[in-house]
């Protein structure tokens, strides 16, 4: 299933939608880089809902998607550091999207989720223990009076890999990651709802990453992983 009905206002998100255009620290939605990468990506589009798929596109496919990129340095999140990166898993990209759409004045927060992705690689597996990523990101943005649910994390090359659909954005729908792939294997199971921020709750998300994984699971600064470095080799 490709996407699902938007929700009118969850119940974690209050008051007025323009509250969520301010920048803050990690979406800062309000540098020049991120100005600049917006303003570039949305070039011609006439729409709130034009811009935000073009974003989503953006986001999605410009930069790779890489668990290993993981970091605990809290300056790899802000999104004017991000902008720059050319990979970068769920959470950072689901900050730089939230980021380019306050830019270009559509209300955007960051949510998060626990999931359980079947199809994980067997090194990320062995590595984290576990095949449930705690604290998956995704954006939720502000369209038509709805907040519909974005999530620009597996890039296409890395979909076409492992033989599941790139997300599709069309401003009406949430686009979530599927349940299952085109063939009926199971992908991506949603287990838990953490919520939705105007900005990245970062010591509660480093809290979730020890509870669950503990401090020998830590992926940052491990060799990456061919399973997401062939998908950008097959894509060339």
């Amino acid at each position: 299933m490709a996407s699902v009905k938007p929700t009118v206002l969850p119940a974690s998100i209050s008051g007025d939608p323009a509250e969520y255009l301010r920048p803050t620290h990690f979406v800062d939605s309000d540098h020049p880089a991120v100005v600049a990468y917006a303003t570039e990506a949305t070039e011609g589009c006439t729409t709130p809902i034009d811009r935000a798929q073009r974003l989503f596109l953006t986001v999605r496919d410009g930069l790779r998607y890489d668990p290993y990129t993981f970091s605990l340095d809290p300056e790899a999140y802000r999104a004017s550091t991000v902008v720059h990166s050319s990979s970068a898993f769920c959470v950072p990209k689901a900050i730089l999207l939230t980021a380019v759409a306050r830019a270009v004045g559509i209300p955007a927060l960051v949510g998060f989720a626990d999931v359980r992705n079947h199809l994980t690689s067997e090194r990320l597996r062995a590595l984290m223990g576990t095949d449930v990523f705690v604290f998956h990101g995704y954006s939720v943005m502000y369209l038509d009076e709805c907040w519909v649910k974005a999530t620009p994390a597996f890039d296409t090359a890395l979909c076409d890999h492992f033989g599941v659909q790139p997300l599709i954005f069309d401003g009406h729908t949430d686009a979530m990651f599927h349940e299952l792939t085109p063939d009926g294997a199971r992908h991506m199971e949603y287990i838990r709802d953490r919520g939705h921020y105007a900005d990245l709750p970062f010591d509660s998300m480093l809290a979730a990453f020890d509870d669950v994984y503990g401090s020998g699971n830590v992926i940052a600064d491990t060799d990456h992983d061919d399973a997401f470095h062939s998908a950008a080799k097959d894509d060339s």
